[in-house]
């Protein structure tokens, strides 16, 4: 069994990975030459210390870092699919060329499989077309399905192995191929749907369903604080009822799924409403975490920030789509995270971002002294555990104001108050 592996970002390099440690021959193949150098050289960058042993244990085995797509008997398309704005759809130029790439070495009995998160309808409607007309096989002697990857950055290795897999192919042949594939390597179990289309849907059912709930919970915290009632107390006590298990409220939504999958289900459906609110309230919780912050210190123009976590969640390195990134954004005059700093001071810039996780070299990340030192303020962006152990004391010696947001529930609110500062939760 050979397996070419299309596009090696987050996904497709875990996917590539995982097989290759059972013993499977595979080609990692991506077109930016700059990743697959680092490859070639031995040095994985993904932020998670287990993920890039593992890697590097697939680099030293069976995994072949290609910069062409090679000949397989399973092609498994692993690209990014970005929500295109101005369209108001998914882009799925990435998928078109990787299909349009693996037509041209399609082989009666090779297998197609799309990893990529895409708008249900994807793999029939524009997968199958191209592979079918653009190779030089017949339409029919290939399999071609759909399998969602539902791993979490910060707990790739766990949920990459141990998942549950749904799969869908377009006969039961090309179902019968995938699980062959998937269901030797994994410890969950294998769930076959009846076509690709309902595997796509129910992927973006389960990233729409927790953006929904998310959304509910920043709801209740927004008309708590209008009752002046400390939400999340209100909601574990909800919680006591045996059918009622509402999230924590925190300052949005982000990640690379989240934030982009459940606008898929949007694409070509008007009965999306509840899902395009709940989208619409995540978006709009940072600019909540501003108004705190204004009713608090006052008009912020001569006021220092310091923002702490901007990852798009604790404990991960991932920024994108992060809502403590987007909380620095708008609480800085220019509308940028990138303060400028001189001889270990600030100039006019009116925040500072400190994040022990965070890996984007684009940003200015300052230390935690730095971060806070003078700051009429601090905002917790993602509860990273290594906030858990700040001193409160020597925060508070620190700063020139005494305003704490924590809307990410990063650090004992109590405690923090005994030691003279203002905390504000969500």
């Amino acid at each position: 069994m050979t397996i070419c592996v299309h596009g090696l970002g987050f996904v497709g390099l875990a996917t590539a990975s995982l097989f290759a440690n059972n013993d499977r021959e595979v080609i990692g193949f991506d077109p930016d030459d700059e990743l697959i150098g680092k490859l070639e050289f031995g040095e994985p960058e993904v932020g998670e210390s287990d993920f890039e042993a593992y890697i590097q244990d697939a680099l030293d085995g069976s995994l072949t870092p290609s910069r062409q797509p090679e000949p397989a008997d399973y092609h498994l398309i692993c690209v990014p699919t970005p929500y295109d704005d101005n369209e108001e759809q998914a882009d799925l130029s990435y998928i078109r060329s990787s299909a349009q790439n693996i037509s041209g070495i399609l082989q009666e009995g090779d297998t197609v499989v799309v990893e990529s998160t895409v708008p249900p309808g994807t793999t029939v409607e524009v997968v199958q077309p191209i592979l079918s007309n653009m190779s030089t096989i017949n339409g029919d002697a290939f399999g071609l399905g759909y399998t969602p990857e539902t791993i979490m950055p910060g707990n790739t290795l766990t949920e990459l192995r141990n998942n549950d897999r749904i799969i869908g192919g377009i006969d039961d042949r090309s179902t019968a191929a995938i699980r062959e594939l998937y269901e030797p390597i994994l410890g969950g179990e294998v769930h076959a749907a009846p076509d690709p289309t309902t595997a796509e849907f129910a992927k973006l059912a389960q990233n729409a369903a927790r953006d929904v709930e998310i959304a509910y919970a920043n709801t209740l915290s927004l008309v708590a604080a209008e009752y002046n009632i400390d939400s999340r107390s209100a909601i574990d006590l909800a919680n006591n009822h045996p059918r009622v298990n509402i999230l924590d409220p925190g300052p949005g939504v982000g990640g690379h799924c989240l934030p982009v999958d459940p606008l898929f289900l949007c694409d070509g459906s008007d009965e999306t409403v509840l899902i395009e609110t709940a989208r619409d309230i995540n978006n709009r919780m940072p600019r909540h975490i501003i108004r705190l912050l204004k009713r608090e210190v006052g008009v912020l123009d001569d006021k220092t920030v310091a923002v702490l976590g901007i990852t798009y969640k604790g404990n991960v390195s991932d920024t994108r789509n992060s809502p403590g990134l987007e909380i620095a954004r708008l609480v800085d005059n220019r509308k940028e995270a990138t303060p400028q700093l001189t001889d270990g001071g600030r100039d006019s810039c009116s925040v500072a971002i400190h994040d022990p996780r965070a890996t984007d070299s684009t940003l200015n990340l300052v230390s935690l002294e730095e971060a806070i030192e003078g700051a009429d303020a601090v905002i917790f962006g993602a509860a990273h555990t290594e906030f858990a152990d700040i001193d409160p004391s020597w925060i508070a010696e620190k700063l020139d104001g005494q305003t704490v947001i924590d809307p990410v529930n990063a650090i004992d609110e109590s405690y923090w108050a005994d030691n003279s500062l203002e905390v504000i939760s969500i």
